[in-house]
């Protein structure tokens, strides 16, 4: 079976850091700014003495924040041609299941209330867009270890629950699952 990356999967890459170094320059333009303020009383800088603000002083003249939102639009735009030429070399099955994981979602009036019935307040539709979000990541890493059990296995056709409970069995033992709250486990190995 091939393996699929989503782009919930990705990992760290080039473009990665370049956003890294966007975040990092940022903070330290605040820092240097922030310092420059108290290098005189009254917030100006002891070698600016004809009162007009410098506008290099951070090596910014105005247009770079414009450029810096142009980088970021680039490197989404970037995103979105590497995600074109991947769909586009998908074989007929990939792309069905990768249709079918775009469809997918978790009905949000039933997550909300599963979750205020657990937290027993009321919860926002930002914490329920991402809870959504995390369970549908987390039935794929159990269904994509159910369809490797099942291929170790040497059968084929649809998900039985022999393979998920199995997968759900692997995952614990990984760590990658908890056990649960009132759970305890039958034994230890450490």
């Amino acid at each position: 079976m091939d393996e699929i990356l989503f782009p919930t999967q990705n990992s760290l890459s080039d473009n990665d850091d370049v956003d890294l170094k966007f975040f990092n320059t940022a903070t330290e333009s605040r820092k240097d700014s922030e310092t420059s303020d108290t290098a005189d009383g009254n917030g100006n800088d002891a070698d600016n003495k004809d009162g007009k603000a410098d506008a290099d002083a951070d090596g910014d003249s105005g247009e770079p924040s414009q450029k810096k939102l142009k980088t970021k639009k680039e490197l989404e735009e970037e995103e979105r041609e590497r995600m074109q030429v991947l769909v586009s070399n998908f074989t007929e099955e990939q792309l069905d299941r990768y249709e079918m994981y775009r469809r997918s979602a978790f009905p949000k009036a039933a997550v909300k209330r599963l979750m205020q019935t657990i937290t027993g307040c009321s919860v926002s539709q930002n914490v329920v867009i991402a809870m959504s979000g995390i369970a549908k990541v987390f039935v794929g890493e159990v269904v994509e270890e159910a369809l490797d059990v099942m291929e170790q296995q040497g059968e084929s056709g649809a998900l039985q629950p022999k393979f998920i409970r199995e997968a759900v069995r692997r995952l614990r033992s990984k760590g990658r699952m908890p056990i649960g709250r009132f759970q305890q486990p039958y034994f230890r190995l450490n």
